[in-house]
């Protein structure tokens, strides 16, 4: 090792809606939820990441908890800075008498602007970066699970995160056509509150329509195994008195169609601007279905039955992005073509 990659903290980072994993040395140094808890008086930090979930919704008037990125990008510049610096706290690098230069690849949805660019590029900086790159997701997620990414083939990519659904045709290490948009993840938990709203008349949190998305959450309303009735309590919206739900996956998925519609939607619009070369590889090759939304069951059978093509969830889609920055960044010189300085 040169005394130059010794004093060097390489980080690559998955700065999402939802979770924020990072990734130091091919391992997953930090996985966990981006969120944060602040001292309102003081404006200092009390939690971070999972701490300050187990804190969200049921904190007190001097401390607040903020997810400071919305559909993907940074919405909370004062509190997205705070929260990158205490995970980069939480990863302690070996002790050297020379604090170590830091060094961070991030990968932002590809649909964001020059000022939400900026925004990432700042936080980053003033959270203690002397050099950052960027990368769009799309494209680490096809690095991360596989894909040769230089060759002239054309694959597309489905990334369902928590704030953007990315929706991406790559080939030649480039982005050939492209949607970004705002439904994803965050809106089936929005979906699945309004829905208990209206339909039960139960007030439920964010942390509760998630348990829900996860316990019976589904694309289609024919499965093949399906999950078990999940029982909610909650509080009612006009009493004081408890609720308790039972819930089926079939009520799920008629709950999230629309949303999950205007994904198909997205996806239509790509395929229609595919050029016909292209197409062909994408209809041998199938679709790859990336991010925490590609969890949601029967989803690949959704879009296989919508599009006549083959879909599939990678394995552990997750973490594609995370996986193909660090990949990146253990090799910056070769995927200098992806890169965004």
């Amino acid at each position: 090792m040169g005394l130059k990659s010794y004093f060097t903290q390489e980080l690559s980072i998955d700065l999402g809606t939802a979770n924020t994993v990072i990734v130091q040395n091919d391992k997953f140094v930090i996985d966990e939820p981006s969120i944060i808890a602040i001292d309102v008086n003081t404006k200092k930090v009390i939690a971070v990441g999972n701490e300050a979930q187990q804190m969200h919704g049921k904190t007190h008037a001097n401390i607040k908890t903020i997810r400071p990125l919305k559909d993907g990008v940074i919405a909370d510049f004062f509190a997205a800075e705070l929260m990158l610096r205490e995970f980069i706290r939480k990863i302690k690098p070996k002790r050297t008498l020379i604090s170590p230069m830091l060094k961070l690849l991030i990968a932002i949805p590809s649909g964001s602007t020059e000022v939400e660019i900026r925004a990432v590029r700042d936080s980053s900086e003033q959270a203690g970066a002397r050099e950052v790159y960027l990368i769009y997701e799309p494209l680490a997620a096809a690095i991360g699970i596989g894909l040769d990414i230089e060759a002239p083939e054309g694959n597309i990519i489905i990334d369902i995160g928590g704030g953007t659904t990315e929706i991406a045709v790559i080939s030649l290490a480039g982005i050939v056509c492209n949607k970004s948009i705002r439904t994803a993840g965050d809106t089936f938990t929005s979906d699945i509150i309004d829905y208990m709203r209206e339909q039960y008349n139960m007030k439920v949190g964010e942390r509760t329509a998630e348990e829900i998305k996860i316990n019976v959450g589904a694309a289609i309303e024919k499965l093949d195994n399906p999950p078990p009735v999940y029982v909610v309590r909650g509080p009612s919206q006009n009493s004081p008195y408890p609720l308790e739900v039972p819930l089926s996956y079939e009520e799920i998925a008629h709950c999230l169609d629309k949303s999950i519609s205007r994904i198909e939607s997205a996806i239509m619009q790509v395929l229609n601007d595919t050029p016909p070369e292209l197409y062909k590889d994408i209809a041998k090759n199938g679709a790859y279905l990336t991010g925490g939304g590609a969890q949601l069951r029967g989803i690949a059978e959704r879009f296989q039955e919508k599009f006549q093509l083959k879909f599939q969830v990678v394995d552990d889609p997750l973490h594609a992005v995370a996986r193909g920055t660090g990949i990146v960044m253990k090799n910056l010189d070769k995927f200098q073509a992806v890169l965004m300085r």
